[in-house]
């Protein structure tokens, strides 16, 4: 008996095995060929222009792809069902910047816009001559694609084109609401995970360098239901985005001449869209992407995004620096000028804690008068509560500047003379507004020896950089870009490593003078003319 036990047994234990995997392939095949179908009636509903399995290549039919993408698109959108109709929009003067136009749904004003708008249609009928207005489309997630769409308009506007500012989440309607709810998560995530460090932070940073084609696919899928906040422009009509889903809605939409800014320094798919001319900061994105297959003629190498009046005036900053950078070395000791660092806070949030500890660490260089600090806290009220604290913490005596004059006037005093220095070693710039907190950046930019910043959009600016520490991988090949061109640092990954390095740019002039002089070669080849590029590219592809 014992016998014929030992040999069934394995024969049982078999058996058992391949039923029990019979019972889990079956059903799982199932539900894989379930998710290719749903795939590609997803694809179809609404209807779309955007191809995007032509563009990357469709899912194999062996992979988990189209299940992961359904899974994903069903968590973020339900059932729900989309919509074909154009919103009405209308268009109002921007009480920030003189000329530019912003859209807004008809007939909805929000809090601090103007009361006088002109209708969408009307607007065109005025402005289509000799060429229609360029269209600067965006999303507002933190501080970024905005800062773009800026440089973008400030260029458009400076050649002389009409130009409209197109914030998907200003436009009030069901679509916005898709994307106000992944801004949040995303800013509380980078807050958080820049709080906590450790495991927390490796691994927010891992997950966004994850945008591959079927991160892509799932975006492209959420761009189909964002048609209706673009329909009410002329298909032809010139578009650039500073946002890839915002390029994905319009090429969805049947949009033909539409450049998309690509960011960061690193190719991901997930950065790209089809039927568009995607324009790199960069050779090596570049390069990337066309090793990844994206078509040649899709394929643009642009230049750095940088706004127009910071480019035009590169030479004479570039050499205010260097002098000031200069003083005080040698016999002139009596004339050494203060380092004026500028540390803005991104859209997110996210550097509380950095910053506060790099504020403890330098205080002894501020109450010695070696070194001046413009903060912006921008228009996030934790984060100017937190300054003032630790200003109040420190016993600084500081400034506060909280309007958008005042930050003009306060440049144009700086401008006015060398010897001209802000009232006091610390100037704190907090808002209860959005664009002051992002334009006080670029302005106070060409009064600054040194911009302190995390890898992001602001590492290809035209203006000596401390890189701070990354909030996500991808933002270290950015830090690296600046650093081999010469005109920001390596990344400071830590307080000590920042403090270091102004100490460095104090005890000579070397530093910062190289990097100025960078900055003035490299803008001698057009390395800064990236938004100038693309005003020019989707005016030729409007031709």
């Amino acid at each position: 008996m014992e016998a014929v036990l030992d040999s069934s047994f394995p024969m049982m234990a078999m058996t058992a095995i391949v039923g029990l995997a019979l019972a889990t392939y079956v059903p799982f095949k199932m539900l894989q060929h379930w998710a290719q179908g749903e795939y590609i009636r997803l694809c179809n509903d609404p209807k779309t222009e955007c191809d995007i399995d032509a563009h990357v290549g469709a899912p194999e039919k062996n992979s988990v792809s189209a299940l992961k993408v359904v899974a994903i698109q069903k968590a973020q959108l339900g059932s729900r069902k989309a919509s074909l109709d154009p919103i009405p929009l209308e268009c109002y003067d921007s009480p920030f910047i003189p000329g530019l136009y912003v859209t807004r749904r008809a007939g909805d004003k929000n809090e601090g816009q103007p009361d006088k708008a002109e209708s969408l249609e009307d607007f065109f009928k005025k402005n289509s001559k000799p060429s229609k207005p360029i269209i600067v489309a965006t999303i507002r997630m933190g501080f970024g694609h905005h800062r773009l769409a800026y440089s973008t308009v400030s260029w458009a506007m400076g050649m002389g084109h009409t130009t409209v500012f197109h914030d998907l989440l200003n436009i009030k309607s069901e679509e916005a609401d898709l994307l106000k709810g992944t801004d949040d998560l995303y800013s509380k995530a980078s807050r958080f995970a820049s709080e906590m460090g450790g495991i927390i932070e490796k691994a927010l940073g891992s997950l966004l360098v994850q945008g591959d084609a079927d991160a892509l696919r799932v975006a492209n899928l959420t761009a189909s239901h964002l048609q209706p906040l673009l329909l009410a422009y002329p298909k032809d009509t010139p578009i650039i985005t500073t946002h890839q889903v915002a390029a994905l809605a319009a090429v969805a939409a049947g949009f033909t001449n539409v450049v998309n800014l690509v960011v960061d320094n690193y190719p991901q798919w997930f950065l790209t869209v089809p039927k568009t001319k995607n324009m790199m900061q960069g050779p090596v994105n570049y390069q990337s992407f066309l090793r990844m297959g994206i078509k040649n003629e899709e394929v643009v190498l642009g230049g750095h995004w940088c706004p127009k009046d910071m480019v035009d005036n590169i030479d004479k900053d570039c050499q205010r620096r260097i002098t000031r950078a200069s003083k005080g070395f040698g016999s002139s000791s009596d004339n050494f000028k203060p380092r004026r660092i500028l540390i803005p806070v991104g859209g997110a949030g996210a550097q509380k804690k950095y910053i506060s500890g790099l504020l403890r660490n330098i205080e002894d260089l501020v109450k010695e008068g070696k070194v001046q600090l413009f903060l912006n806290a921008g228009d996030h009220q934790h984060m100017i509560s937190a300054f003032k604290k630790i200003l109040a913490e420190l016993n600084f005596d500081y400034d506060v500047v909280d309007s958008i004059e005042g930050v003009n006037a306060f440049q144009q005093h700086l401008l006015k003379s060398e010897n001209n220095e802000p009232a006091k070693s610390i100037t704190l710039f907090a808002f209860t507004e959005y664009i002051p907190a992002v334009a006080t950046t670029d302005i106070m930019c060409r009064v600054s020896d040194v911009l302190a910043c995390k890898p992001s959009e602001m590492a290809f600016y035209c203006v000596p950089k401390l890189m701070m520490r990354r909030v996500g991988e991808h933002e270290a090949f950015s830090a690296k870009r600046a650093s081999e061109l010469g005109d920001g640092t390596v990344e400071a990954r830590e307080v000590e490593d920042a403090r270091e390095f102004i100490d460095m740019f104090n005890s000579s002039p070397d530093v910062l003078v190289q990097m100025n002089e960078c900055i003035i070669k490299n803008n001698s080849i057009g390395i800064y003319n990236g938004c100038k590029s693309a005003v020019e590219q989707v005016m030729k592809m409007t031709k």
